[in-house]
């Protein structure tokens, strides 16, 4: 039975020892609610005060008066003001005690909902948590709309409104402030209603209401729900605000916006979203691949692009963006051939006999991608190790090439084996037009690791400092910052089967990064002659329009670089 406790806010120092010194009864509570059984938060929750206290406090009366009483109990750190030191809480009391109130139980009961996708269970303890007056934060309402937008039912629609709606007109005399996962789960929410617009209106009130800038995520559910009603206007609305607001569509919504336009037969748009593809995806998944060729072989790519351009311009867009494109609309009219095709080794279409292109990269782009390299390494790494490296690279570079020592140290065995990157070093020596040794990146566990410990080892590793071929980076330290650096700053080589697609490239942005990755890695594999080294493709591997208005799409092959890639070929038949 729930006592009608009363906050009291002179507590004694002993009724404040027993309160955040009592048994870890939230474990009892959580071990028992493995099975997730109904228990109350608050009633399976109690203190011991000593007998002669004539106030019982529960955690959740004492965080209510903090503001009032002598002990003040913050959500980040404790600190009490004029009290003994003796009631000074530690932050890692504080915590626990955060973690035992009937709040931080019941966060934890909903977390475990959450992974096991139990939505009535965490419905059954919100209402349980409303009867008992629990305190709810953001986070709590951020669990339950979160299980609410991923139960596909009536009823999980129903209360993630019901639960928002409340979370707006606050709780318990508490604001509860909404954050972005909050606002896109509401849009979620809002789109399995098949509601859209409402979607948006929430983007929008997350921005301009509530000065939250929202993710991606935020605008699909608003995004694919005008695409799934065939609302194209309403779907570019949402596509423009998006760009406004410097939130870069990926794949699958340009592929949603490149279906939408096929569908109401906006071809203007077809060709918008095929270049914007072309600038930030440049190869396509096989669904989108197979929408291109489905556009392509339509009556409507049919009848659409100019009989007589101005070859001049469209020659001068081409240079002005670097090649593999020119932007100018469709060009030719008929019916399109449209074929799956392969490129020879100097970049030849098998199908139309076409020869693609490299895309140029400005020098301003690789002098500023370097200092924004630099700048984010001194950030990640210890500033002053990084810039001894750099110097030390202005003394000894540039290189003709640059060699991730780690990465190919495991060329052939699950564990690093030097005698692999020695024969890699003697083999990328043969990269440069002067026979010079390539910079080797190693890692200092790496010099000083067992396997080095042979004198042929330590003769070869010291010629290779002595050359200035060797850099040894500190302990604690990343070597991919380094090795990426030096390969950038000397314009040169990088030989590493490193696809470069963890956290640390995901910083550098997804425009720059892949082009000069693409012209610039060199990768290896092992044949029964020995290594073998993969140089870059003499064309850029990139969605291209040509001069006389074909295009070729490439396809995603994954990490085995020697497979064949698969590009769509589309020309005109009359062309």
């Amino acid at each position: 039975m729930l006592l009608n406790l009363k906050p009291t806010f002179n507590l004694s120092p002993s009724l404040l020892k027993t309160l955040f010194i009592t048994k870890k009864t939230s474990s009892f509570l959580l071990n028992r609610s493995r099975s997730l059984k109904p228990i109350n938060p608050i009633t399976q929750f109690g203190f011991r005060p000593r007998k002669s206290s004539q106030h019982l406090c529960t955690a959740a009366a004492a965080a209510k008066s903090a503001d009032d009483g002598a002990i003040l109990i913050r959500k980040r750190r404790s600190h009490v003001t004029n009290q003994p030191q003796q009631l000074q809480m530690s932050g890692k009391a504080e915590k626990r005690a955060r973690r035992e109130s009937p709040s931080g139980i019941l966060l934890s009961l909903l977390c475990r909902c959450s992974k096991e996708s139990n939505t009535e269970e965490a419905l059954r303890l919100y209402d349980e948590a409303l009867l008992n007056n629990v305190p709810l934060n953001v986070e709590h309402y951020n669990k339950l709309l979160y299980l609410c937008s991923s139960s596909n039912t009536n009823l999980g629609l129903k209360r993630g409104f019901e639960i928002y709606k409340r979370m707006e007109s606050g709780n318990n005399d508490t604001e509860v402030v909404p954050n972005e996962a909050t606002f896109t789960t509401m849009a979620r929410l809002a789109a399995a209603r098949e509601d859209p617009e409402l979607a948006f209106d929430l983007v929008k009130k997350m921005k301009e209401g509530c000065g939250i800038s929202p993710r991606l995520r935020s605008y699909v559910p608003a995004l694919s729900g005008f695409c799934k009603k065939g609302m194209a206007d309403k779907a570019y609305e949402v596509d423009s605000y998006m760009i406004d607001n410097g939130v870069a569509a990926e794949e699958d919504e340009l592929a949603m916006l490149l279906q939408l336009s096929f569908d109401t037969k906006r071809e203007d748009k077809v060709y918008e979203m095929l270049q914007r593809l072309r600038a930030t995806v440049r190869q396509v998944s096989e669904d989108t691949a197979t929408l291109v060729e489905d556009w392509f072989k339509s009556d409507c790519a049919k009848g659409v692009g100019k009989v007589k351009w101005d070859v001049g311009k469209v020659k001068e867009a081409v240079v002005k963006g670097g090649g593999g494109w020119h932007g100018q609309g469709w060009l030719g009219n008929g019916r399109w051939k449209v074929m799956r095709t392969e490129m020879d080794e100097k970049g030849v279409c098998q199908c139309c006999g076409e020869k693609l292109v490299s895309v140029d990269i400005d020098p301003s782009e690789t002098e500023n991608f370097a200092s924004s390299l630099s700048t984010l390494a001194c950030q990640r790494e210890t500033r002053a190790d990084f810039l001894l490296f750099q110097e030390w690279v202005q003394k000894h570079g540039p290189f003709d090439a640059v060699v991730d020592g780690a990465n190919l140290g495991h060329i052939k065995k699950n564990y690093f084996d030097f005698n692999e990157l020695k024969s890699a070093v003697n083999s990328a020596r043969k990269l440069s037009p002067s026979n010079k040794l390539p910079l080797v990146i190693l890692h200092s566990c790496r010099v000083k690791g067992r396997e080095n410990g042979n004198s042929r080892n330590k003769t070869t590793l010291q010629h290779w400092k002595e050359s200035g071929a060797l850099y040894v980076t500190p302990h604690g330290s990343n070597d991919d910052w380094y090795w990426l650096y030096a390969a950038i700053s000397s314009k040169c080589l990088v030989v590493t089967n490193d696809e470069m697609r963890d956290h640390l490239f995901a910083l550098l942005g997804t425009s720059f990064f892949p082009r000069w990755k693409e012209k610039h890695q060199v990768r290896v594999s092992v044949s029964r002659e020995g290594l073998k080294f993969h140089m870059p493709p003499p064309y850029s591997i990139v969605i291209q329009e040509s001069e006389q208005g074909s295009w070729h799409v490439p396809t995603v092959t994954g990490d085995d670089f020697e497979t064949r890639r698969q590009w769509v070929c589309a020309t005109r038949t009359n062309s």
